[in-house]
């Protein structure tokens, strides 16, 4: 299903040039990256872990979201390590996995659950992905 924009909130303005092995940069000047491709060694970022920082930082705001909703208090201290996964598919070529070990302190297993499942369903990345590709989620 195609979930149309109605009201936008922010748009963001990127450049990249060179692929995997260039340069990209945001258009108000915060970001200015050097790509290289994964496990080559040299100094520089990839998408794989651009995406990890993305879609781990997008979650923690959709678990804030899903507490109010749910009436779940997200404690201070949440952290996400991002696991994402380049690899190759039988039929497609190339496939993408992302696996999150998601600490909450300070909350029972079940809200803990329910906040990661209220994110899952709310986080634009994860509705972008959903179905496309693997996702895990560790709660810890």
């Amino acid at each position: 299903m195609l979930r149309k924009i109605e009201t936008p909130l922010y748009t963001a303005k990127t450049h990249t040039e060179g692929g995997r092995d260039g340069r990209g940069r945001s258009s108000d000047g915060y970001l200015d990256l050097v790509l290289t491709p994964p496990a080559l060694g040299r100094p520089g970022t990839n998408p794989e872990q651009l995406l990890g920082i993305g879609w781990s930082a997008c979650f923690m705001g959709a678990m804030r979201r899903a507490g109010t909703e749910l009436g779940i208090a997200v404690p201070k201290g949440v952290e996400i390590d991002a696991e994402v996964t380049l690899g190759n598919a039988a039929d497609m070529g190339f496939a993408l996995a992302m696996k999150m070990t998601i600490r909450i302190p300070l909350l029972a297993e079940e809200d803990k659950q329910r906040l990661v499942a209220g994110a899952h369903d709310r986080c634009p990345y994860s509705l972008a992905t959903k179905g496309n590709i693997e996702v895990a989620y560790v709660i810890t």
